[in-house]
């Protein structure tokens, strides 16, 4: 039975068949909105599985048995942390018999904890070759069975955890799970070690024997003098950090005891590795993955990892289609570190707390403060980042396209604030023009034959009442005060004819909504580039995380939200630079973009506006722009709009991280 025919057929559906259906389309809508996977309404060989992924807790083993039940499976894909998988069968009449028959079948997550509905539905295309398998950070290396079952018997033996089973210090942060320190006591108030007071006893002499035995087998380049014994129970974790370079010197290792586990490495720009840790291994962090890529460990009670048994180590993600659930036991972490008596003089001075000595500037308090802000943090931001960004946004945002396409035949359609122009090429049936701020994003308007041209949103040289629909989409959250936000408004307005409709998008304060966090906080990016851009305004916007569990966030909305939204409320602090990926802890802020090597030789640029770093290093590694943002508040937006007489709010919605007000001109 074809998708196509479920409406003719829908009278001799029974009412469970018939709310099946329902539920079936609803999962085929939720999985093009927001994970951009289009269903087909026609049999194909491939079907995708909703709620049947290794996010919900579903095994490849669950799916693998439920699926050859219909027949001979092609190939089975389960992109890690993502509630739906693919399946491939080899036949199309086994492809339909799984869509009739399997529909709606119930199946326990591996860990019990709850049961979830799969839904099947058809696709033309699965992203087999989208999934591009990550390597290892540079610097990284993972050495197995370093150590024998006695030797790591003798290690878990030597730390007695009933005698001063936590540092006083320790405990406030460290609440799920143990820790002891050796040599030095690492300060998470602080994150940073006192010198000065070295503690008694030093390393463990089992340590000091097992170290001099790595350094001369050349494992490790340095004899360490920190140790830090953690130990973790199933569903415990570490938050996404980086050790502090101040602290400690080039050379990191963690040896892995009791168990093995997935660690989570990030770049700034987003790529993202998990790297699988197997028990009695040695893992080894210098240069860049030391200082620049973030690594952490998800609470959870099951790691995604190869089902196959050939692969112990590595990135995770090295074949896509043969992952699976791995439940985890108890671990005890060795991290061996060497106090740095110095300042550092790493060669990333954008993430160095030594080296970066950024000063950020004061919220405007006149409309040439506003002007001079603007220009430095937003558009001389965008002319220098241009290439890179544009790299970054080739994904239309499904909520604008529907917009788009319910327009008449023949609308007359402005993107104020185009960017690269992803919107222009929408549809033949229109005249969409765009323009923007930025020479470099309008050449690129022109490179792709489309109609832009360069202008500020506060002033656009078009005759008023010409258009029939207008769009903003991440524009009015970079002007600097609400008046000039307000003006902004009012000048796409005025370029709609009476009846015309406008569509707004704005970055959100709350990045959690309704209980689901935003695409922005749950960092979508992994390393592929064909699903790079996440909803929110900022896929390439990255800061550094904090050192341990001092980076560990909340999320949701900041409980001072009411003094947020007084849109009169003088500030005098100076601008917040934002984490990566955390919540805003206020609406007037200055966000990271790490600009990628490749994109800054083409941009070019050898003097920066923007205060960077005096480091002479500077020119060899990431460098690091800073944007202007204030994230709206709920009902903000539509407030802002109400002021102006001449136009309805016809909707005003959430969409994934974003604050969004359709308007139509009375």
């Amino acid at each position: 039975m074809e998708i196509g025919g479920i409406n003719q057929q829908s009278q001799k559906l029974s009412k469970t068949e018939k709310k099946l259906r329902q539920k079936q389309m609803k999962a085929r809508h939720t999985l093009l909105r927001h994970e951009g996977i289009e269903c087909v309404s026609y049999p194909t060989k491939s079907l995708v599985i909703a709620n049947g992924g290794l996010g919900n807790g579903v095994s490849r083993r669950q799916v693998l048995k439920l699926a050859e039940r219909c027949g001979l499976v092609e190939a089975l894909l389960m992109p890690p942390n993502k509630p739906y998988s693919f399946v491939k069968y080899g036949t199309l009449e086994d492809s339909k018999r799984a869509y009739d028959s399997l529909n709606g079948e119930e199946v326990a997550s591996e860990d019990h904890t709850q049961n979830v509905v799969l839904y099947f539905n058809f696709v033309e295309k699965v992203p087999w070759e989208d999934m591009i398998p990550s390597t290892l950070p540079p610097g990284l290396r993972v050495i197995e069975e370093l150590v024998s079952p006695e030797e790591e018997g003798q290690l878990l033996e030597c730390i007695d955890w009933g005698k001063d089973e936590v540092i006083p210090n320790a405990q406030k942060s460290l609440k799920h799970r143990r820790v002891k320190h050796f040599g030095y006591e690492f300060r998470y108030d602080n994150n940073n070690v006192d010198r000065d007071r070295p503690l008694p006893g030093g390393l463990p002499d089992i340590c000091n024997t097992l170290l001099a035995k790595w350094l001369k087998m050349g494992y490790i380049k340095e004899n360490p003098d920190q140790l830090t014994v953690n130990q973790y129970e199933p569903g415990q974790g570490i938050p996404p950090h980086i050790d502090t370079h101040s602290a400690f010197e080039d050379e990191i290792i963690s040896l892995s005891l009791g168990a093995g586990i997935v660690m989570d490495f990030k770049h700034p720009d987003g790529q993202t590795a998990a790297v699988m840790l197997p028990q009695r291994s040695l893992l080894v962090m210098s240069g860049e993955s030391r200082y620049l890529w973030t690594h952490g460990i998800t609470p959870r009670k099951f790691d995604i990892v190869q089902a196959s048994q050939e692969q112990k180590v590595g990135t995770v993600t090295a074949d896509i289609g043969d992952l699976t659930l791995n439940k985890r036991e108890t671990r005890t972490s060795f991290t061996f570190r060497k106090v740095r008596r110095g300042p550092c003089k790493c060669s990333y001075p954008s993430v160095c707390d030594s080296q970066c000595k950024v000063t950020a500037p004061s919220f405007p308090d006149s409309e040439s403060e506003a002007s001079k802000l603007e220009k430095e943090y937003v558009h001389d931001v965008y002319e220098q980042i241009a290439l890179h960004f544009s790299s970054t946004r080739h994904s239309p945002w499904p909520r604008v396209i529907e917009f788009l396409r319910a327009l008449p035949h023949g609308a007359i359609v402005a993107d104020v604030g185009c960017g690269n122009g992803k919107y222009l090429g929408v549809s033949k049936d229109m005249y969409v023009f765009g323009c923007d701020r930025s020479e470099a994003l309008v050449n690129i308007c022109g490179e792709k034959s489309f109609q832009a041209f360069v202008c500020d949103a506060l002033s656009v040289p078009i005759r008023s009442g010409s258009c029939d629909a207008c769009i903003s989409i991440a524009v009015i959250h970079h002007f600097s005060t609400v008046e000039r936000r307000l003006a902004t408004l009012s000048e796409l307005v005025r370029l709609l004819r009476p009846g015309g409709r406008a569509l707004v998008y704005v970055w959100a304060l709350e990045q959690e909504y309704n209980k689901q966090k935003s695409k922005y906080l749950k960092g979508k990016r992994a390393g592929n580039s064909n699903m790079e851009e996440t909803i929110s305004d900022a896929t390439e916007d990255t800061g550094v995380s904090k050192s341990q569990d001092s980076a560990q966030r909340d999320g949701g909305v900041s409980p001072a939200k009411d003094r947020y939204c007084s849109a009169n409320e003088a500030v005098t602090t100076r601008l917040p630079v934002h984490t990566n990926r955390t919540s805003f802890d206020s609406q007037d802020l200055l966000v990271p973009w790490h600009l990628k090597d490749g994109a800054k030789k083409k941009v070019g640029h050898t003097e920066l506006h923007q205060p960077m770093t005096s480091s002479e290093n500077t020119q060899k590694c990431s460098l690091v722009f800073h944007r202007y943002y204030h994230v709206f508040c709920e009902g903000e937006l539509e407030l802002l709009c109400k002021r102006l007489n001449c136009v309805n709010v016809q909707e005003s919605y959430y969409d994934q991280g974003n604050w969004c007000v359709i308007l139509e001109k009375k």
